[in-house]
């Protein structure tokens, strides 16, 4: 049985993995993207996968997770926030380089395949997994298969409208996509930034402002009821839609405890549903989801 390198390509760091083919890490690397520069990313990427598989001894299969994902139309990338690679012909790029076939994924779906897989969702059918960090991106897993849709953006949960607004939220804040009152702008990390802001003229970091709520800071805790309650109207669109049984969160956002408390809590009434059994629980992997996911991407 192979083992699997994944690829966590990201903005700041490309980090690498080599698992052995009961999930077990063999090795990991990590190293600085190089900034805007398409092919010393390419090159980067290729040195480090040699580099991990000369430390194994062994050619394994390659699993990328990647910012944005690849147009079914053109096979360029595209959605991406590492600018240098939109428009870009990433995929056939780097196969053509390694000389093989190589598997794509976004990073968050990467992020869902690696909980679903032998994560906190492990063994659950129907998973979503939702990255709240600096953007707010999900993915989706069905029995153990990653979906990706006909146009590649299942899980791009975040850049639909945040439901039921109040009249205070419209039209909401304008996110990079062009639109405004994305779900991103609200419950990303600059979102909750933003939202504290904008209600108390105090500029804070969200870990900073949970922490406030949690010694009974009264600002603090208004501004964390109100991402809660945004959470939930977020999460319920997901669960009417698609019913998960399971939910994991992700991303720095996702180590604020109360969220699993709270918004549990309050989504119920927004759910087209008597009860709610879906479950929301915090990654058991962590940042190393996506890496993991990435070398998921290929089957036992």
């Amino acid at each position: 049985m192979a083992m699997r390198i994944g690829i966590d390509l990201g903005g700041t760091k490309i980090e690498g993995i080599v698992l052995a083919p009961d999930g077990a890490e063999m090795v990991r690397e990590r190293i600085t993207t190089p900034q805007d520069d398409y092919q010393g990313t390419l090159a980067a990427i290729v040195d480090l996968i040699s580099k991990l598989e000369k430390s194994v001894d062994k050619q394994c299969s390659i699993g990328i997770g990647m910012p944005g994902s690849q147009s079914r139309a053109t096979g360029l990338v595209k959605n991406s926030n590492s600018i240098c690679l939109n428009g870009r012909p990433l995929h056939r790029d780097l196969e053509s380089m390694l000389g093989r076939s190589l598997r794509f994924a976004n990073d968050a779906d990467c992020f869902a395949l690696s909980e679903a897989s032998d994560g906190a969702a492990a063994g659950a059918a129907t998973v979503f997994g939702v990255i709240v960090g600096t953007g707010t991106g999900g993915g989706l897993v069905v029995n153990g298969r990653l979906v990706s849709g006909p146009n590649g953006i299942t899980g791009e949960w975040g850049h639909n409208p945040l439901p039921w607004p109040q009249s205070d939220e419209l039209p909401g804040p304008e996110c990079y996509c062009g639109l405004f009152g994305c779900i991103e702008t609200w419950l990303s990390g600059p979102g909750l930034s933003r939202d504290h802001y904008h209600a108390h003229g105090k500029k804070m970091q969200p870990v900073t402002i949970s922490q406030c709520a949690e010694l009974g800071d009264r600002k603090s805790r208004d501004t964390m009821k109100r991402y809660a309650d945004r959470m939930a109207r977020g999460l319920a669109g997901i669960i009417n839609v698609i019913d998960p049984d399971v939910i994991v969160l992700g991303g720095g956002i996702s180590n604020i405890k109360s969220i699993y408390k709270d918004v549990p809590l309050l989504w119920g009434r927004y759910v087209f549903s008597d009860r709610v059994d879906t479950q929301l629980v915090h990654a058991k992997h962590g940042d190393s989801s996506g890496v993991r996911g990435a070398a998921w991407l290929w089957p036992v």
